[in-house]
């Protein structure tokens, strides 16, 4: 069957990403030559093939058909280049001298021995964990908490699994990460039929996922967590449930990966019980409803705005958007294509080439422009801007928006935010957000809302906006973690009494006197300008469970992060978050809480939680030991 395939190696060489190709060309024939040749440059506008020669990029495509032919007729390959040759692919497909302390970090996520090298060892000593959420966080954990040897129940609210992506269904729905990295490490998916996909194809990705590790049968689906209450004298949690499976369970551990986008926030403005018609919130989007020959009106232009506007502009009869802030938009010319069919043959047929195409992805996401979110000290620049990268970058944006809007250009102070980059998390770009605005059937509208009415809502203008539905594109009460969930720890310790609405934890996983309860997803895990949220579920999953491995060998029932180190690991991550884009005064966004801190975001470099996170330091716990009650039980 092979050997049929390499009739169109030539035809799918043509869609290659040229730098990937090289690494995976240098494995095929461990000629480094190709390494010494041009190297990549990549412009930020650009469309990542680093802009090499069409000569070098000719022979590339040439030398990598006939490697393939050989492939294809059963010639094995080469042994694996060198560490040091490695290490020169790094450097070459990046485009520049990777710095050294990314080196270990970013082979750890090359994986080039195949496999998957981050599944743990069994433990000695099985705990039983109770897994609150059957989203992408909590899969993960069940895979990793089961391959450990662990007894794992997993309580799901839903009917399926899939979190996010089984909620939200709204028109336009899709991930803004790149699907070859918005995926699990160890379960790579060749098939994605576009470079963004939608929810209903992520919510496919992930079902297969627990089906094809047997994760079902541990779920209770439609039961949710009431309470989770630390049994000292038992060194357990009992967990209240209701629903489907109503009673209690009992657990050595919880890992709460419940999220924090899924409940939706509703605005508070003066009538909004009042409108007649039909109203709801894009994260509820009702499957019967009919927007064709409707004036709809939509608040908020936040990341879910972005993506159903489009969608239904050409549906409704008239659509008024009511806007607070813009977002930034970042150019992606291909969010909405198909992945060809030649991307989709070589990520499954070349050696390596999907590892290095990962690689790839995971650098130019990972921390690039993350000093553009820095504020410079002493900064004295344009307005909207808080340094010399921050002020480029910024130039350079809103050069590409002004482009799309030049037929229009009144619409320019719309599309183009005041505040800083990284203020935000920007949105994927291509052309779609604005055309929609500039249809004659659809109004920006900047002015404040007022009040809500009966029949539509009204702006402070005193100008009435007649609708007959109303879509709240509001997003979600983020802060609120744990929302729902009564945690009661040690000496009857309510945790949200102790966050009083400012949630902080060791790592975003661990708290103070709540012994083996962990979050994933938790307070500052999450990320603005860089990388993917599936790389800090697999960075807290690993640690998750390396915890628990570290309860094996002091043979203890318990641990418990001490006070001192939450507390320093807290105070740093506030004063990094006060020099981020999204820290500054006068910033507003949902990565604030209630009482202006950001609890939401992590300042540092992927790299560093990564390093924090590789393995628990057992002097940052206190151990309870085992009791010879409950030995003796097992």
């Amino acid at each position: 069957m092979l050997r049929s395939m390499t009739e169109d190696i030539s035809a799918h060489l043509q869609d290659a990403h040229i730098p990937s190709l090289v690494c995976a060309l240098v494995h095929m024939t461990g000629d480094t030559r190709w390494l010494e040749g041009p190297q990549p440059v990549y412009d930020f506008f650009g469309d990542g093939q680093g802009d090499l020669p069409p000569h070098f990029v000719d022979d590339v495509r040439n030398m990598a058909a006939a490697a393939m032919e050989r492939y294809c007729s059963g010639a094995g390959l080469p042994p694996q280049p060198a560490p040091a040759t490695i290490r020169r692919m790094m450097d070459f497909i990046a485009g520049a001298e990777i710095p050294e302390d990314y080196v270990s970090f970013l082979t750890d996520e090359l994986r080039l021995e195949g496999g998957d090298t981050r599944k743990p060892e069994p433990v000695r000593t099985p705990q039983r964990v109770a897994v609150i959420g059957a989203g992408m966080s909590g899969l993960l954990a069940a895979i990793r908490l089961v391959q450990a040897g662990h007894d794992v129940s997993i309580i799901e609210k839903n009917e399926d699994v899939g979190g996010t992506w089984l909620e939200n269904r709204y028109p336009g729905v899709r991930v803004d990460t790149p699907n070859h990295l918005y995926s699990y490490s160890f379960e790579a998916n060749h098939d994605w039929p576009q470079h963004y996909s939608t929810g209903d194809v992520l919510l496919s990705y992930f079902q297969r996922v627990a089906d094809k590790y047997d994760l079902r049968p541990l779920i209770r689906f439609g039961t949710s967590v009431e309470e989770c209450v630390w049994d000292e004298a038992r060194c357990c949690w009992t967990l209240h449930l209701s629903g489907e499976h109503a009673g209690t369970l009992d657990a050595d551990a919880v890992v709460s990966a419940v999220g924090q986008l899924n409940q939706p926030r509703y605005p508070e403005i003066e009538g909004r019980d009042s409108f007649a018609g039909t109203a709801f919130h894009s994260a509820r989007w009702p499957d019967d409803v009919e927007l064709s020959g409707k004036r709809v009106a939509v608040i908020g232009t936040g990341a879910s705005a972005f993506q159903f506007v489009p969608e239904i502009a050409p549906e409704a009869e008239h659509l008024s958007v009511f806007q607070r802030t813009p977002p930034w938009l970042g150019p992606t010319e291909n969010y909405h294509d198909e992945v060809s069919r030649g991307k989709s043959w070589l990520l499954e047929h070349v050696p390596f080439y999907e590892r290095w195409y990962r690689f790839w992805l995971n650098w130019t996401m990972t921390d690039g422009i993350l000093d553009a979110a820095r504020a410079e000290e002493g900064w004295n620049g344009p307005k909207g801007t808080i340094g010399a990268v921050n002020a480029e970058l910024r130039e350079a944006l809103v050069g590409e928006i002004s482009k799309q809007v030049a037929d229009k250009p009144e619409l320019l102070s719309g599309v183009v935010p005041e505040y800083p980059i990284g203020g935000k998390r920007s949105l994927r770009d291509n052309g779609v957000w604005i055309d929609a605005l500039k249809r004659p059937d659809v109004d920006l509208v900047e002015v404040p809302i007022a009040r809500i009415t009966a029949t539509g809502i009204e702006t402070e203008d005193g100008v009435h906006h007649d609708a007959d539905v109303l879509i709240y594109g509001t997003g979600f009460r983020a802060s609120d973690f744990l929302s729902g969930i009564e945690v009661r720890g040690r000496e009857g310790h309510s945790l949200h009494d102790r966050w009083q609405g400012d949630a902080r934890a060791y790592l975003g996983m661990t708290v103070p006197d709540f012994p083996n309860f962990f979050m994933l997803y938790g307070p500052n895990t999450n990320i603005v300008v860089n990388g993917s949220i599936i790389f800090f579920s697999e960075c807290s999953v690993r640690y998750v469970v390396g915890a628990l491995a570290e309860l094996d060998r002091q043979g203890a029932a318990a641990l418990d992060v001490k006070h001192s180190v939450h507390d320093r690991f807290n105070e740093r991550v506030d004063a990094e978050n006060e020099k981020m884009a999204w820290g500054q005064p006068g910033v507003s966004s949902w990565y604030k809480n209630a009482k202006g801190r950001v609890s939401q975001n992590w300042p540092f470099r992927l790299v560093d939680y990564w390093n924090a996170t590789l393995a628990p330091d057992p002097e940052d716990f206190d151990f309870t030991p085992a009791r010879p009650l409950r030995q003796a039980a097992e």
